[in-house]
């Protein structure tokens, strides 16, 4: 998940930006929010970090990477792929929303993208393991050992993070300038300097 955050001190600018997500990175990136140039950089940032928590976590309790997202015996492939599409799809849909509007919605964007991914996850997690992440997915099957079904955790993000910037240009026109700042961590929420 990739939740946008800017927080101000006594001085204007970036203090932290929290990019976890692959396919959010590169929504932001075909939205023409985020720069191309960064891209490459992020999803190594992304992929090495999902990769070390993956192997903490192996290494403080063992054996939990059988846990690692897998689709259900009883779904198909293709409908693991698009249960991971449509969860993608809403959960880009809602960072896409709340990061270019960030200046109207503020911190609340960060409960909006928290709320969805919990109430998508009741449903969905029995069904794939409600993952909606490359990175998330692929560290706990690399640090085990069987990709096996990764392609799943890699095509239905991609296809649901690009459906979700088509449907943000549908209804909201081009990229903003404010959706860039909030993308790249730069947004400045009190720009009056209070």
């Amino acid at each position: 998940m990739s939740v946008l955050f800017h927080f101000r001190a006594n001085r204007p600018g970036t203090i932290s930006e929290a990019n976890l997500n692959p396919a959010v990175t590169l929504a932001f990136a075909v939205r023409r929010n985020f720069p191309w140039r960064r891209v490459p950089g992020y999803i190594v940032a992304e992929v090495v970090g999902a990769v070390l928590a993956a192997l903490f976590i192996n290494a403080m309790y063992g054996g939990i990477l059988n846990g690692a997202t897998e689709p259900t015996a009883s779904v198909s492939p293709t409908v693991a792929i698009l249960t991971e599409a449509v969860l993608t799809l809403g959960l880009v849909s809602v960072i896409l929303g709340t990061a270019s509007g960030a200046r109207n919605v503020g911190i609340n964007g960060t409960i909006a993208v928290g709320a969805y991914i919990g109430l998508v996850s009741v449903w969905a997690a029995p069904v794939t393991g409600a993952s909606m992440n490359p990175a998330r997915s692929l560290a706990p099957m690399l640090v085990g050992g069987n990709l096996t079904n990764y392609y799943i955790y890699l095509i239905g993000p991609i296809i649901g993070a690009m459906v979700a910037v088509g449907f943000e240009y549908i209804l909201k026109g081009k990229a903003t300038k404010a959706g860039a700042e909030a993308a790249q961590g730069i947004l400045d929420e009190d720009p009056k300097g209070l």
